[in-house]
């Protein structure tokens, strides 16, 4: 057997569910304290649970970020062998969750929303397609704004694989010198500004298109890319030097957007944006010891990490899709019963939980199936190349151990 991280599917889990936590308790109380520009209502309106210092999982999203990136980097570069096969592995790990989540969503907005059933239209074409909306339209819900970023990611890689010499090595210092200096302006800007909403608001303004284009979050993209890296060999000390670019740059975005929390919320004023930065340099830092670990332990051969780890990483995506719109659904249901906020929030992540579980084990894998069934009949699916003849992009890392893997059907 291979090694595994035993740590890092649960990790993914934890942040995922630090990210439903921010919103539905900390971002769900800013929202009905403070109506100024910046703060919109949405879709459902949400009961307000006034926990403030939930403020510290602002930016738990980044470090979900490098993990999926990490453990996206770690499965499927190691057995990726064209463009081709780099889409369908994405293709099958991506569309049979957004296209369950993004119908169930469609649905309760119909149900329990506030706006007519045709204004849902074109956000869920866009969301069953992932196909990000752009600079104008709705989501179908506002945490999908993330896909806007994700799928920039994987453009990105396919046209680097596309090209033949760019590896992913390119990709991530071409990431990590991007993404800085975008983010060392922004945080020029916040220093050097009078106090003011106003920074804040044309950045927020601009954050999905920003997202689009890895502006913001191309730091922890990147970040992820050397994570894997270093997990199969001792970086350079250039590459020392980007992860340390890297984790400032992702430092400064966490600092821009604490901040702003900070100024348009005086009740939560007395508090450090310091704090968001500390969680994330945490978990940064536990998947930085694991990726050491795994390399110092070289092609040792050790038991595979528990089903039960792997199935807590698989939740991790469909948790993240459902828990705003549906989760908001659930917490008004469990309060018009008599349950106070705090407690509805709880049962309700509970519920969600159990019922991420069942699509990630039970119907995911009936659509990846139909899916590659379909493939298989109107084409052909790609077959693995031996290590020795696969593109530069896979073998550009400088790994000491390339190791081929069969065909899965879930390649995250």
């Amino acid at each position: 057997m291979k090694n595994h991280f035993p740590l890092l599917d649960p990790l993914r889990f934890g942040t995922a569910l630090g990210v439903a936590i921010f919103h539905q308790m900390f971002w769900s109380w800013a929202l009905g304290l403070d109506r100024r520009p910046g703060f919109r209502e949405p879709r459902c309106r949400r009961c307000s649970v006034p926990v403030r210092r939930a403020l510290h999982l602002v930016r738990l999203g980044g470090c979900r970020s490098i993990l999926c990136y990490f453990r996206f980097c770690h499965r499927e570069f190691r057995a990726t062998s064209s463009p081709k096969e780099f889409l369908l592995g994405r293709a099958l790990r991506l569309y049979p969750a957004i296209w369950v989540c993004a119908t169930a969503t469609l649905l309760v907005l119909v149900l329990f929303g506030s706006g007519r059933a045709s204004e849902y239209i074109v956000p869920y074409i866009h969301a069953m397609l992932l196909v990000p909306k752009g600079v104008v339209g709705e989501w179908l819900d506002g945490v999908y704004w993330t896909l806007a970023a994700e799928m920039a990611f994987y453009g990105l890689v396919f046209c680097a694989m596309l090209t033949k010499k760019i590896t992913l090595r390119h990709v991530a210092f071409g990431l990590t010198i991007y993404s800085a200096v975008f983010n060392a302006v922004a945080l020029l800007v916040l220093s050097c500004t009078t106090p003011s909403d106003l920074p804040y608001l044309v950045i927020l303004m601009f954050r999905v298109p920003c997202a689009a284009f890895l502006l913001t979050h191309g730091c922890f993209f990147a970040l992820g890319i050397w994570l894997f890296i270093s997990a199969n060999r001792k970086l350079t000390a250039l590459e020392r030097g980007a992860v340390a670019v890297t984790c400032l740059s992702g430092a400064a975005e966490i600092y821009f957007f604490a901040s702003f929390f900070l100024t348009s919320i005086p009740a939560i004023s007395g508090q450090s944006a310091l704090v968001p930065i500390m969680v994330w340099a945490s978990a940064v830092g536990l998947i930085g010891w694991c990726a050491n670990r795994k390399r110092r332990s070289g092609p040792t051969v050790s038991r595979e990490a528990p089903a039960y780890f792997r199935t807590l990483g698989l939740i991790t995506y469909p948790l993240y899709l459902t828990h705003n719109v549906i989760g908001t659904v659930i917490i008004r249901a469990l309060v018009s019963i008599g349950l106070d906020a705090t407690s509805a929030v709880w049962v309700e992540l509970g519920m969600l939980v159990l019922m991420c579980w069942f699509i990630c084990t039970k119907i995911e894998p009936a659509i990846r199936g139909a899916m590659m069934q379909t493939i298989a009949y109107f084409g052909q699916l790609p077959e693995r190349l031996p290590a020795s003849k696969r593109p530069r992009f896979s073998r550009g890392l400088g790994l000491r151990l390339p190791m081929p893997a069969k065909m899965t059907a879930a390649p995250q």
